[in-house]
């Protein structure tokens, strides 16, 4: 995401748009921790499946 401040801005507008930029937005990936169980090693997953393009 990019600001754009321009030169001349006073603190108010600058704090606004800095106060909106440090809003989060998205999804909380923390719920999502430890809910798929794996039977096998993830590397090994991650190479069958590099190896599939060839």
């Amino acid at each position: 995401m990019v600001t754009v401040i321009k030169k001349g801005s006073d603190k108010k507008v600058i704090n606004k748009i800095l106060k909106e930029a440090l809003r989060t937005k998205g999804v909380d990936t923390h719920k999502y921790c430890g809910v798929i169980t794996l039977k096998e090693d993830p590397l090994v997953i991650q190479k069958r499946m590099r190896d599939e393009w060839e």
